[in-house]
């Protein structure tokens, strides 16, 4: 990916989000644009103009840790965005970001990791699963299978959440809140994108869904960040219905840049006792080999 363009466009779009209002600036005259002015941020950051004018255009090359603080503040970035700028400004400067080694494993590594599969399998009562950066299910436990069976379909390629996201109709169905889903989905893969701008199998992915998806295309455009860390979400499974599951995100430190989903329900509420019948199926249902 284009790193110039990537810290152009990020640091526009943030810049547009907020009024003068939002940090404390008076509204003085018309406005030809939305967001702030160049020069404000600047002031607010404490450099001139014409530095800061200088990294939106995408040389952030060798600025300092100092300095990218300081409009992160100006920008009122989150803790995720200021990450990515930080990533973005490592990539630059031909740094590893964000201390992920670049070696990654292969699907068919992780696939085969007899270990692996002995932990997933070891979690009984929740949906778990691992997955790389550019989205691939490379392993489930049981519950897992079953659970994302929309998903992985009947075989073939590795299942992708993003590909069933944007491309596969049945995802409006699995997801009832499938616009927020969508931001979510493409909002971690911008994340992961500036953590590693030469994952060629992620910009690979980018470029297929924004041929296929407007609606990727639109999102992908927005440059909104944001990490998985934990939360609930909605589900309709065609099995047994409406879940309502809380989610965990764990690193697989073994394997950089592949992280562990957790997937789990209230104690005693329906949702939990639908993922006992979901079990129960996965119970009659020959586990997968490897």
């Amino acid at each position: 990916m284009d790193n110039k363009a990537e810290v152009r466009e990020f640091l526009t779009s943030r810049r547009a989000k907020l009024t003068p209002s939002d940090v404390g600036l008076p509204v003085v005259g018309q406005r030809r644009v939305p967001g702030l002015r160049r020069s404000e941020v600047a002031m607010l950051a404490g450099v001139s103009i014409e530095y800061y004018a200088k990294l939106e255009r995408g040389a952030i090359g060798g600025a300092s840790s100092a300095v990218l603080e300081a409009i992160a503040q100006a920008l009122r970035l989150d803790d995720t965005e200021r990450a990515h700028l930080l990533d973005l400004a490592r990539a630059a400067d031909g740094i590893p970001t964000s201390g992920r080694p670049r070696r990654r494993a292969t699907a068919a590594q992780t696939s085969s990791r007899t270990s692996l599969h002995w932990a997933l399998e070891a979690i009984t009562d929740g949906v778990a699963f691992v997955r790389n950066p550019a989205q691939d299910l490379l392993a489930t436990n049981a519950l897992g299978r079953v659970f994302y069976s929309p998903v992985i379909g009947e075989g073939g390629r590795t299942p992708n959440l993003a590909r069933f996201q944007f491309l596969d109709p049945a995802s409006r169905d699995f997801y009832p809140d499938w616009d927020l889903f969508a931001h979510m989905c493409v909002a971690i893969m911008r994340a992961e994108a500036g953590r590693d701008p030469h994952d060629r199998a992620l910009q690979d992915l980018v470029g297929e869904l924004s041929t296929q998806s407007e609606t990727f295309r639109r999102l992908w455009g927005s440059h909104d960040v944001r990490t998985h860390g934990t939360g609930t979400k909605r589900f309709h499974h065609p099995e047994v219905g409406d879940l309502t599951l809380a989610y965990e995100e764990l690193a697989v430190t073994a394997d950089p840049g592949l992280i562990l989903m957790l997937y789990t329900a209230e104690p005693g509420s329906p949702s939990a006792e639908k993922l006992r019948l979901l079990a129960s199926l996965a119970a009659e249902v020959t586990p997968a080999s490897g």
